[in-house]
């Protein structure tokens, strides 16, 4: 009777066990799955900030505006434009990354620049201001989008140029960071 009484026991536990086994899978069909693949910034720098060959008219010093979207300065104080030596250039730089992606520029706040030959005369370039390819004329911003084709954008750079009251004649010169991230 031991031997019977075992034997449906066994039987029992097996048929129990596989009944719960059959009650705990289940299948989910059409789960999604995805990624964002971001290709990581790069500025590459096609012409360097230039406000020209300048005159100086006399002692007192002035300002020369060069629109971040054009080349044509505005002169004011004791300085005027000269047609002798080197023409205004805006910096001009392409940035390429994740199409479509918007993106953000951080210019400094000034950049000094000293005169090459004897290293003590310094002027300080500042209000500068970026322009995006198509965002019409004098329209400034810090922010742009990256091409939904070819994830590419271009902008240009303008900014003033102090000069000091007796500025010291010279060719000046000086470096600044521009840095591109992703908004």
């Amino acid at each position: 009777m031991k031997k019977i009484i075992l034997f449906v026991a066994a039987v029992m536990m097996a048929g129990f066990s596989t009944t719960a086994m059959a009650q705990t899978s289940a299948t989910v069909t059409g789960t999604a799955a995805g990624a964002s693949l971001i290709i990581p910034l790069k500025i590459a720098q096609n012409a360097t900030l230039n406000f020209g060959s300048i005159t100086l008219l006399d002692a007192t010093g002035g300002t020369v505006l060069l629109p971040s979207d054009n080349i044509t300065c505005t002169y004011n104080g004791g300085v005027a434009y000269s047609a002798v030596g080197a023409k205004p250039l805006n910096a001009a730089y392409t940035v390429t990354g994740t199409m479509n992606s918007t993106y953000a520029v951080t210019l400094p706040g000034t950049i000094t620049v000293k005169e090459t030959t004897k290293s003590v005369a310094t002027m300080t370039i500042g209000s500068l201001k970026a322009h995006f390819a198509g965002a019409g004329v004098g329209v400034e911003a810090v922010t742009s989008k990256l091409s939904d084709v070819t994830g590419i954008d271009n902008f240009t750079v303008g900014g003033t140029l102090t000069v000091a009251p007796a500025q010291i004649g010279g060719v000046y010169a000086g470096t600044f960071d521009v840095t591109v991230d992703y908004n």
